[in-house]
């Protein structure tokens, strides 16, 4: 068997970014890939300003005890004049220093002494440079502000509009088509016959590709027969980057994917040393990849969470980091695990790692119900107070 990290690194080895891209508004950019870096043309802020209401100063003339009278007023958005000797600016936050003044007294540490002439009284003598945000202190020009295959979240989106561009370059969405086998299944809404289920896959599936941003093509069920799999394998992978399935990848007479994608393509078969989630497909039919989920509700959620998810960043055009892992507490206690990695659905309450009563790979509810996965390495026991590994689900 595989490891996990053997199995994610082969998958990432074979991930290539999409071709295309297209410019749009920052409006429209979120939850995009950058495909070229933004650099910006100005500084930020493009000129010194105050960090604080109050009074731009010398230094040298803002003793304690001094009185100085008022010879401008330099709100946000102002030009000023500079700063004649002896004299004090109002000035607020936002707004220009200056030149002449290096220092600014937070209003705090004045008062008023002749409101009519405009005088103040310096009740605590300012250091050096206080109050005060340098030009291009947060962003220089020509700075490499954000990298090609950067998300775009509100932050990033912020920092792009701060340095005043309107548009940006991002990598087109990856398409991804879907389709689900298996005759047990029955679509929600309609009545469902004895030794049938619902098919949840779909649903959790699709939103997780739209969560991811992808462009999803959902193909809906298919029959259990070679032939109608062929056949739609064939159409979803003339349409779209990556082909996804869950289950249909095993050896039994009805599943058909497996067969289906070595008569079009390559499959590579993996089993990987976790539970759940032990099997899975990857391979390709024509110009798409494709990837075989497990067929069990939470093995799918589980291995799209830890391997199709970094792929599918990966050829969207994105840089994909490993997920953040926090040693929490256990909140349970765990007899010896078996031969594979275990990850189990948890979330966290009083500050520790607490485990969903039924970890059975058909119930979904345990996905619903957790925030996160405990990760137990194969052999290992757990007692209540050992520090575990929790990863996230965001």
């Amino acid at each position: 068997m595989l490891s996990v990290e053997q199995a994610l690194e082969q998958l990432l080895n074979a991930a290539h970014p999409v071709i295309g891209s297209e410019t749009l508004l920052l409006a429209e950019a979120l939850g995009r890939v950058l495909a070229e870096p933004v650099v910006s043309g100005v500084d930020v802020p493009p000129r010194d300003n105050s960090a604080m209401d109050g009074y731009a100063v010398r230094v040298a003339e803002a003793r304690a005890g001094a009185v100085l009278p008022v010879s401008q007023r330099i709100p946000a958005g102002s030009t000023p004049m500079p700063l004649a000797v002896g004299t004090v600016a109002r000035i607020f936050t936002g707004a220009p220093v200056p030149d002449g003044a290096d220092t600014i007294v937070m209003q705090e540490d004045t008062e008023t002494v002749d409101a009519i002439g405009g005088s103040v009284k310096i009740l605590r003598a300012p250091k050096p440079s206080a109050h005060i945000r340098r030009t291009g202190e947060d962003i220089s020009r020509g700075q490499t502000v954000l990298e090609s295959g950067t998300w775009l979240g509100p932050a990033q989106l912020g920092v792009a509009a701060s340095t005043g561009l309107e548009r940006v370059k991002v990598y087109r969405r990856l398409r991804v088509a879907v389709f689900f086998t298996g005759d047990e299944l029955v679509q929600p809404g309609r009545p469902l016959p004895p030794g049938r289920i619902y098919n949840s896959n779909r649903a959790t599936l699709v939103a997780m590709l739209y969560e991811l941003g992808c462009e999803v093509l959902d193909l809906g069920q298919v029959a259990d027969t070679l032939g109608d799999t062929v056949d739609t394998l064939e159409r979803a992978a003339a349409q779209a980057d990556v082909v996804m399935t869950t289950g249909g990848v095993s050896v039994g007479e009805e599943d058909h994917v497996k067969p289906a994608v070595q008569k079009l393509g390559k499959l590579d078969m993996w089993k990987v040393a976790m539970k759940p989630g032990k099997p899975l497909a990857f391979g390709w039919v024509g110009e798409a990849d494709f990837i075989g989920l497990p067929g069990n509700p939470v093995s799918a959620f589980v291995v799209f969470r830890l391997f199709a998810e970094p792929f599918l960043r990966m050829r969207m055009g994105g840089v994909w980091q490993p997920p953040l892992v926090f040693p929490i507490p256990a909140g349970f206690d765990r007899g010896k695990a078996g031969n594979r990695r275990e990850y189990m659905r948890a979330r966290l309450e009083d500050g520790r790692a607490v485990l969903f009563p039924n970890q059975s790979s058909g119930a979904l509810t345990s996905v619903a119900w957790a925030s996160g996965l405990v990760e137990i390495e194969a052999g290992a026991t757990v007692k209540s107070g050992d520090m575990v590994r929790f990863i996230p689900f965001r």
